[in-house]
């Protein structure tokens, strides 16, 4: 299905990231990229104590997730639980941070827990900020079933992004993303999945991937809250199972994001009970 609709500015921008016990994980990057869409969008400015607020709502939670939202003037936002609203001076930006528990078993989930992607046609894809303005996704995932996610693909049959995660595709020793081109989200667990594969000396090709590439390949998501996410069908064909390299850049994400002891295992891990607290 092919769908033009363009989300409105109006209604801001937002950043969602994963908390564990009481500490937002990568809430630098997060809110680096957040200010260069205000100045992008708004011209305005991230509100100097956004650290502070976002550490101070984030305080409470063992396991969970914290959303930041920027807009101009008052929006009626859906959200999770509403904790803290508040207008900047900025460009007369107003900030809403909201938080919801997450469920330690979906955060680095193993492969039983792996989900299905079903292409959806958005012209030009949705850019390179992190819009609130969800209707579009919204009504791409509307008729899917449980455990299917929605795989935005461009007009030139480009797959770029799912509805919540960065797109990655693992070949013989080397790994393949979409370019950061301006239509998609330059994801902050990309980035660090990048990172993370070049640290390991694995190859990481950005470049184009077009739908029909993608059959029959190994598949994963990589996303701020459920980190390494496998791919096990796409539009109802099933594709192969994770391998050793895809486990290896989990893995190698997992322990930035989730210190822990060498040998727990990574229910542990992922519950965040031991270790350590996640990096920053």
């Amino acid at each position: 299905m092919r769908v033009s609709l363009t989300p409105d500015p109006r209604r801001g921008v937002f950043e969602t990231m994963l908390v564990l016990d009481g500490m937002p994980v990568e809430l630098d990057a997060h809110l680096e990229r957040l200010a260069g869409s205000l100045t992008a969008l708004y011209r305005g400015e991230l509100p100097g104590d956004a650290a502070d607020q976002v550490r101070e709502e984030a305080g409470d939670l063992e396991h969970g997730k914290l959303r930041i939202t920027i807009a101009p003037g008052w929006v009626d936002l859906v959200a999770h639980r509403a904790t803290k609203s508040t207008r900047t001076n900025e460009a007369d930006l107003e900030t809403r941070i909201t938080t919801a528990p997450v469920d330690p078993a979906a955060v680095f989930p193993g492969p039983a827990r792996g989900i299905g992607l079903r292409s959806f046609r958005v012209q030009g894809g949705l850019g390179e900020h992190k819009w609130a303005d969800r209707r579009l996704l919204e009504h791409a995932e509307s008729g899917l079933s449980l455990g299917e996610l929605s795989l935005l693909v461009d007009g030139d049959g480009a797959a770029l992004e799912a509805s919540r995660a960065s797109l990655f595709v693992v070949g013989d020793g080397w790994l393949a993303t979409p370019p950061a081109d301006g239509r998609i989200l330059p994801g902050i667990a990309r980035r660090r999945t990048i990172e993370t594969a070049h640290s390991a000396g694995i190859d990481v090709r950005e470049k184009a991937l077009p739908l029909a590439s993608l059959r029959g390949q190994e598949v994963f998501l990589a996303g701020s809250v459920r980190g390494i996410e496998h791919v096990l069908a796409l539009d109802g064909e099933a594709l192969p199972q994770p391998g050793a390299l895809s486990e290896r850049i989990a893995a190698g994400l997992r322990r930035r994001w989730l210190p822990a002891a060498q040998g727990e295992s990574a229910a542990v891990l992922a519950g965040g009970r031991r270790g350590g607290r996640p990096s920053r």
